[in-house]
């Protein structure tokens, strides 16, 4: 997940090099399987089955990239810090019709996982260990500490 988000980071950074850029990727883990989007419903409902009733890993991988103020065109790029959050999350047991109504609604379409914790999926999560921001898509604490340890924050 470093590795993908650092690299999302520099493929912006060589359009934007005088500004910071922030790169961040993340999949869900369960038993050992990484779960990334969907490639169509029947996918969905297959990962939902093997969430409903267990719990699992939300993974990001979240880097900053930013170039030193002296950075000319031919220094190499500059330095990224980087951080993993993970979140423990619970589901309820789910019914096939259950599974088949959310998959219907369109909402796990692009998630990692295939479900969205701040949308229809919320009535299917028991219990959360960790950041619920990072469940959400980005790991707000993670950002702010990446951002003060690089002295981009106003004091």
């Amino acid at each position: 997940m470093r590795r993908l988000a650092e690299a999302k980071a520099r493929a912006v950074m060589g359009r934007a090099t005088e500004r910071p850029v922030l790169g961040a990727d993340t999949v869900v883990v369960v038993d050992g399987e990484i779960l990334g989007k969907p490639a169509d419903g029947r996918d969905a409902a297959r990962m939902l089955r093997m969430l409903a009733g267990r719990t699992h890993q939300v993974m990001t991988g979240v880097v900053l990239a930013h170039e030193p103020a002296d950075a000319g065109p031919d220094l190499k790029p500059g330095p990224c810090d980087s951080r993993l959050a993970v979140t423990t999350v619970e589901f309820a047991r789910l019914t096939d019709q259950e599974i088949d109504w959310y998959v219907a609604s369109g909402e796990p379409f692009d998630k990692a996982g295939a479900y969205a914790i701040q949308g229809l999926a919320s009535r299917f999560v028991t219990r959360i260990e960790g950041s619920y921001s990072n469940v959400v898509g980005l790991p707000v604490a993670v950002v702010y500490e990446l951002c003060a340890r690089a002295g981009l924050l106003l004091s």
